[in-house]
């Protein structure tokens, strides 16, 4: 992608982790990203289409922006979840649109899942 097609629009995204190996294999097992180290405290990830970060931090603190990542299949991704060690904060809802669900992951982070299907 060009400086030109990259201007104005999210480019990463960063969240601190109380633990990154835990968090590498959460991500990886529930939703496949890749993980590339960049010392002990520090990760960077792609899911395919949007790169961020995890840095190391004492402790997290909920609120601040939703990170909402689709799926084609809620039910199996919160099987999933539920199965590597993230916690389901809000079970799945419809709103005009679709339906989405809340979790934490591992170390405490909130995001959501949400499909039209």
């Amino acid at each position: 992608m060009s400086q030109a097609e990259r201007d104005r629009r999210v480019d990463y995204v960063e969240f601190p982790s109380t633990n990154i190996e835990e968090t590498k294999k959460f991500y990886t097992d529930v939703f496949g990203w890749g993980f590339t180290d960049y010392g002990p405290d520090y990760t960077s990830f792609t899911d395919g289409r949007l790169a961020g970060g995890f840095s190391v931090a004492s402790q997290v603190r909920a609120g601040g922006p939703l990170i909402v990542i689709y799926s084609t299949n809620l039910e199996d991704i919160q099987a999933r979840i539920s199965e590597t060690g993230g916690k389901i904060v809000r079970e799945i809802f419809e709103f005009p649109g679709g339906r989405r669900f809340h979790f934490s992951d591992p170390s405490g982070n909130e995001l959501a899942v949400w499909s039209d299907l």
